[in-house]
């Protein structure tokens, strides 16, 4: 997220993988709303193929997993967030909030009164 000149992004480590971080945050929330990485995907400008190598990554990192796939015709089919996905998911988007706070801090006021709009031109 950009909160003015700064940016914050919150990433998780499951060993030297990367569990969860904005991107998979907004996947999850996008399979939740679609139904299927498909459309989830689609939604978020992405390839399938893509999409599901993001959630393979999370479900590996994850007990227990965060996305499960629907096999099947009607209505039951697609994916959705398990009940730990969501919990993974509204707890990463509270630490968000809070990581966000640290605009209000006098350090960064103080980083901030020193950073240029743009960078010089080079030389």
């Amino acid at each position: 997220m950009k909160i003015g000149p700064l940016w914050l992004k919150l990433q998780i480590a499951c060993g030297d993988a990367l569990a969860l971080g904005p991107g998979k945050a907004d996947l999850l929330e996008a399979i939740g709303a679609h139904g299927s990485i498909t459309a989830a995907a689609q939604a978020l400008g992405m390839s399938y193929r893509r999409a599901w190598m993001l959630v393979d990554e999370m479900n590996r990192c994850f007990e227990p997993a965060l996305v499960e796939t629907l096999k099947g015709g009607g209505r039951e089919r697609g994916a959705r967030i398990t009940p730990t996905g969501q919990n993974v998911l509204e707890a990463y988007r509270e630490m968000e909030r809070e990581a966000a706070r640290i605009a209000d801090h006098a350090a960064y006021e103080r980083l901030r009164s020193h950073l240029r709009d743009q960078p010089r031109p080079q030389e």
